[in-house]
């Protein structure tokens, strides 16, 4: 069997390794667009999951002709904070988030975090993360998946698997935060391993 090859627009390690977790039962690699780093940023200004990962993949599928490329928008999403940090998780450490392009590091995020719910009760610490992947050629959107599971954030981080705010992440159906799982065992339970099994549905079909 050839092994199929799906371009993903990203650089970011963490996602690279969760998609290839998630397509690996289907025999399917996952690679980087070709020369991502050197092609024109886009900046993520919008202000739904949806309407980053459409601005993404129709970007920078103008660079790879007549090729399919993802493009994902992820983040958390905690009811305490009133959805936040939503479309601005990686950038969730910075003094105002909505005005910076580059995304701040995982720990500094993880740290705001921590501080903004010290206090809630447990009962109160639930949210969700949301992942949109949008598929794209030539600069055309083809389709768009969306992908969310339902979690409680923890006090302290577990785990050191995973990136974002997957240390913080408690699945209670497995009784494990995010970070404590293998590449495999979260795309089985999350957020983008669902919006990816919905793109492999479509893509399939």
């Amino acid at each position: 069997m050839t092994t199929r090859r799906i371009l993903i627009a990203t650089s970011n390690p963490g996602k690279l390794r969760d998609f290839a977790g998630a397509a690996r039962a289907y025999g399917i690699e996952i690679a980087c667009l070709p020369n991502f780093s050197s092609l024109p940023a886009v900046v993520e200004d919008s202000l739904t999951f949806e309407a980053n990962a459409c601005k993404k993949a129709e970007h920078y599928s103008r660079y790879v002709p007549g090729e399919i490329v993802l493009a994902d928008d992820s983040g958390l999403q905690v009811d305490a904070l009133g959805g936040g940090p939503g479309v601005h998780s990686a950038r969730y450490a910075a003094d105002a988030p909505h005005l910076v392009e580059n995304n701040t590091d995982d720990q500094a995020n993880n740290a705001r975090l921590i501080r903004e719910l010290r206090g809630i009760p447990p009962e109160k610490r639930t949210g969700r993360f949301i992942c949109v992947i949008v598929a794209a050629r030539d600069g055309q959107t083809l389709a768009e998946f969306r992908g969310a599971v339902e979690g409680i954030i923890l006090d302290a981080p577990r785990g050191s698997n995973g990136f974002g705010y997957d240390p913080l992440f408690y699945f209670p159906p497995i009784q494990k935060a995010f970070a404590e799982l293998t590449p495999e065992e979260k795309a089985q339970f999350s957020h983008r391993g669902a919006a990816f099994r919905k793109f492999l549905e479509w893509y399939e079909a």
